[in-house]
Order: structure tokens, then sequence, then C-alpha cells
């Protein structure tokens, strides 16, 4: 699917996030990856082939009160 030189990464690699957006929708909270997933705001995931990937952010730093 993607046409980029180099390309970009496959939709079952770990850095599948780096692809090229091919559809923006922020008031949706969506975006059409060209490697064919669907990234969501959340972080969250939907692969071409329907696996469901949980969002994913980084937990909040623990601060520890003095």
């Amino acid at each position: 699917m993607c046409q980029h030189q180099p390309p970009c990464p496959s939709a079952d690699s770990a850095d599948r996030e780096a692809a090229h957006p091919v559809a923006h929708h922020p008031e949706q909270g969506w975006s059409l990856l060209c490697n064919g997933v669907l990234l969501f705001e959340d972080t969250g995931e939907l692969l071409p082939n329907g696996t469901i990937i949980a969002p994913h952010r980084p937990l909040s730093p623990v601060v520890k009160a003095a």
C-alpha cells in the first residue's frame, strides 16, 4: 500500500506508527496510515487484519512527597 521511499513500516512491525498518514480526522479522533493501520487519538490501533491494539499511553511519572 505504501508508495514512499524508503517504504514505511508494515502494519505488523513494531514501529508501524511511524508510517505516513494518508487521512487525518482529528475531529473524529483517528488517522489512517499508509500501511493500513487506523491510529486513534487515545493511542489505540486497529490493524488491517482486524487486530485491536489497546491504548498504550506512557504512564505519568510518580512524584514522591518530600
